[in-house]
């Protein structure tokens, strides 16, 4: 386990001030279509899972079965490349701490949200530390939406991480260097993190750690095939 802590993604935050996002918060990673983010997502998500955290995934217009396809794959990949000899535990530790939540057809909406994270508490005693959110529509969804997903995370305790596609002919920057599609709701995210393929590979670089000044050198690399981090 201490081997994919050390590969995880979230080795970026050692980079920040605060190591974490921490209970409560609403963190995000931007990335273009087709670099990785779900599978970067899907790597935080196991990170705290390994953990020990309970953690429910929540999907937008993909299905349960799609998204646990995901976590299978990866899941493998990970055992394979970093040659991990306890696989059966950590399977189960996967299958225990995290639930699927699908919201299909545009079906997704805070407050039923609310009602799924109510029922999983009061009838199935299932209290996650950390969320997953991935497929929300950032250019369709109004203010109003993630105002209440960060009133959610605070009513819950968790620690919220969304996805944002952004796109090639949208490049421009708000006075605080956050790109489009955050860049008018960038106050509301205390981590904002963006997937940047490069010539000379993928990187995760930090853009924003709860108000604390980023320095521009706050970046890891990821191997393209894998996602895990191999320099920073």
């Amino acid at each position: 386990m201490q081997r994919f802590i050390k590969a995880s993604p979230l080795r970026l935050l050692d980079m920040s001030v605060e190591k974490e996002l921490g209970s409560g918060n609403l963190g995000v990673l931007i990335a273009r279509a087709g670099v990785g983010k779900t599978a970067c997502l899907v790597h935080i998500a196991l990170d705290r899972i390994f953990r020990g955290d309970p953690l429910v995934h929540v999907s937008v217009e993909e299905g349960p079965e799609k998204v646990d396809s995901y976590y299978n794959v990866i899941f493998h990949d990970l055992v394979k490349t970093l040659d991990m000899k306890n696989e059966q535990e950590l399977r189960l530790m996967m299958e225990r701490n995290r639930m699927i939540l699908a919201y299909m057809r545009r079906s997704f909406d805070v407050t039923r949200l609310r009602a799924s994270l109510v029922n999983l508490a009061s009838n199935l005693s299932y209290k996650p530390r950390t969320m997953i959110l991935d497929g929300l529509d950032f250019e369709n969804t109004e203010r109003e939406v993630f105002e209440g997903l960060k009133e959610l995370s605070r009513e819950f305790g968790l620690e919220t991480w969304l996805s944002a596609l952004s796109h090639r002919h949208k490049m421009g920057l708000n006075e605080r260097g956050i790109p489009y599609p955050c860049d008018e709701i960038d106050d509301l995210f205390e981590v904002i993190i963006h997937m940047d393929p490069t010539a000379s590979g993928v990187y995760l670089r930090l853009l924003k750690d709860h108000g604390h000044p980023v320095s521009p050198d706050a970046k890891v690399q990821l191997d393209p095939n894998t996602f895990l981090v191999i320099s920073a």
